[in-house]
């Protein structure tokens, strides 16, 4: 398919630069089977469920991977930044950077905060050890394990997508806003955005209405944000993100289904996870390793039954995963609608509930 297909002009006062507050306050457009749009608010999910579904969450925790620094060759250094967005191993991170004509393999890169005459107060150095295509690097950094760990909280930025990036400076509210309430296990770059909707009152709302909780583990990469450049979907190639699916999780949402339940993935990260997790059949067993899942219009769903996600970049792999689970004239008219009625776009904007476009 053409990815032009996918394609959609969205105002640039539709990009929300904040989340709503309280979160759950967001607006939420319910996109049913046959196109029939409703608009609603996060907060009142409750009532659109019903007993025995079950609610998938991602608990992916971002850290602080946007750093900043100096590349050192000889006496000539070059300002360099750098979204880690895989690790490889204890001291060793490959990376997203900019501007990438700048590096070579070989060359020291020293990250850390500037102060105003260019001197670097602090320093976390490292090793250009090999340089792909699209701006990735392989780094090797002088420390490792926790203690690298420590240094990249201590000196990196949370990594606010471009679209926000581009307009205002990351603060210390972002390093709050950009981490779901579910977050737990650390490794991800990017946050999963459809959990950001969610607060401790609506959580006990949905616990007493009978809908079950269950997370996974979707350590969502940089590659997120990459655009599609291949003139057709068949020539673009996701990046790897490692997930795992408890062999816990895995019973309990087999058990959730076999009762008549649904299942709900909260974020294209969980669904893309769980459809990993799934035999043909559409039984979910225990995962642990890389996905790298494209799906695109065709693809057979087989172990959700509805997604919860947010408003998704025009010609993005995140776009053509919704027109696969609603159909694409759907969800062209859906974000026909949204645009018009005000619904807030991307990571800090406003949710869709989706059914199917056809019933499992």
């Amino acid at each position: 398919m053409r990815v032009d297909l996918f394609d959609f002009d969205l105002p640039p006062d539709r990009i929300a630069l904040r989340p709503a507050r309280p979160r759950d306050a967001a607006k939420l457009l319910v996109v049913g089977r046959g196109g029939a749009l409703a608009d609603r608010h996060v907060r009142d999910l409750p009532g659109l469920f019903k007993a025995g579904d079950a609610l998938v969450v991602n608990d992916t925790r971002v850290i602080p991977a946007e750093l900043h620094g100096e590349r050192q060759r000889g006496a000539t250094t070059a300002r360099i930044s750098a979204t880690l967005h895989r690790r490889v191993d204890p001291s060793r991170w490959r990376a997203l950077v900019r501007p990438a004509k700048r590096l070579q393999a070989g060359d020291r890169i020293r990250f850390g905060t500037l102060s105003d005459n260019a001197c670097l107060l602090t320093g976390l150095d490292a090793t250009v050890e090999e340089k792909g295509e699209a701006g990735e690097v392989l780094l090797r950094f002088d420390f490792s394990g926790p203690i690298l760990d420590e240094s990249i909280a201590a000196i990196g930025q949370m990594p606010l997508p471009p679209y926000i990036a581009g307009r205002r400076a990351g603060d210390e509210a972002d390093r709050r806003d950009y981490q779901t309430i579910f977050a737990r296990e650390e490794g991800a770059v990017a946050a999963p955005t459809a959990g950001l909707h969610f607060t401790e009152e609506l959580l006990a709302r949905l616990s007493a209405a009978g809908i079950a909780r269950h997370t996974v583990t979707l350590h969502v990469g940089a590659g997120t944000f990459l655009p599609v450049k291949s003139s057709d979907i068949a020539g673009h190639r996701m990046h790897p993100e490692w997930g795992t699916v408890s062999a816990e999780t895995a019973a309990s949402l087999n058990a959730a289904r076999a009762a008549g339940g649904r299942i709900v993935a909260v974020g294209t990260t969980s669904l893309r996870l769980l459809e990993s997790a799934a035999d043909e059949a559409g039984v979910l067993h225990p995962f642990a390793g890389d996905t790298s899942l494209f799906i695109t219009p065709g693809y057979r769903f087989r172990a959700v039954d509805r997604l919860m996600t947010n408003f998704h970049l025009p010609r993005s792999t995140l776009f053509m995963l919704v027109a696969a689970f609603s159909g694409l004239e759907t969800m062209q008219a859906a974000y026909r609608h949204a645009i018009a009625g005000g619904y807030r776009f991307y990571s800090y904007g406003d949710a869709c509930l989706l059914d199917p476009e056809v019933p499992r």
